[in-house]
């Protein structure tokens, strides 16, 4: 994987995040633009999601933790890929934490200290739409810190996660890119269909307009919170039926697990008692429109 030459012109020398894609599936699983086909990518999800089902079996069993980041640029694909993990898994087990801007008591806060009570407990895995790194992102991109909070935030970040990871939390961090290009196709194809222009928002704007001085806030966070105890990924997202797979797979991948489904059990006989129902005609029912 490595930048494409057809990053757009007009963004400074690699601020752009387009990459050249391969066909490592098999060229006869993509289409001539490069997206996966949509039978195999169906195919794929459904193998993916089965093997979710077995790692959520593990991770119960074996009273894991686990804390997965999904941050990156506007329309790169982070819900998409969250919707897809957590439509097979249990809500109990797998849950997703999108946490709303803060409140005015929550910013004299700690900056951590909102996310805390997130983290995962024994046997539950949470998906982080958005997290932490708000602070070296959106809010110093967009002005919302001031320079000393977004120093200190690099500073302690780092600190922050090893103490996850020693305190036993795997913790997985996912970075979703997209190039300029797609990313205002995204956001045009958003603004053309009523059904999707809720998603476009003023702050989805000025971020295509900041497109630059992204590139340089996730470089920045990267330069100091790429750390070995818990490295960044980044997900190419161009393509999103690739992106969804890439991350699942990897995500899988990442988590030693073994396959604890249980067998079927026999369903029990149903227990007779006395009983006499309420007339039925006194029930209120929807109108059988369908």
């Amino acid at each position: 994987m490595k930048q494409d030459q057809r990053a757009s012109s007009s963004l400074p020398k690699g601020a752009d995040e387009y990459v050249s894609y391969d066909t490592p599936a098999g060229p006869e699983h993509y289409e001539g633009d490069g997206r996966l086909k949509k039978g195999f990518y169906e195919s794929e999800l459904a193998r993916l999601q089965e093997e979710l089902v077995k790692l959520q079996y593990w991770v119960v069993q074996q009273g894991l933790r686990v804390a997965i980041i999904f941050e990156g640029r506007g329309t790169a694909g982070k819900g998409g890929v969250i919707k897809r993990i957590t439509e097979r898994t249990s809500a109990r087990t797998v849950r997703v934490a999108a946490l709303p801007k803060p409140t005015e008591r929550e910013r004299t806060q700690w900056y951590f200290q909102r996310y805390v009570s997130h983290l995962p407990a024994a046997g539950e895995i949470v998906l982080f739409d958005r997290s932490w790194y708000n602070r070296s992102n959106v809010e110093w991109v967009m002005g919302f810190c001031t320079e000393d909070e977004h120093q200190e935030f690099l500073r302690s970040c780092p600190e922050f996660e090893r103490m996850l990871v020693r305190s036993g939390i795997t913790v997985l961090k996912y970075w979703f890119s997209v190039s300029y290009e797609e990313q205002r196709k995204r956001f045009e194809s958003r603004n053309k269909e009523p059904l999707k222009r809720w998603k476009l928002s003023d702050m989805d704007l000025e971020e295509h307009r900041q497109y630059v001085r992204y590139s340089m806030a996730k470089d920045t966070t990267f330069q100091f919170t790429d750390i070995k105890q818990a490295p960044w990924y980044v997900v190419p997202s161009d393509y999103k039926r690739r992106a969804r797979l890439n991350c699942i797979s990897h995500i899988l991948s990442s988590v030693d697990y073994t396959d604890v489904t249980p067998d079927p059990v026999e369903l029990p006989a149903m227990e007779k008692i006395p009983y006499v129902r309420p007339p039925f005609q006194e029930q209120t029912f929807v109108d059988q429109i369908y």
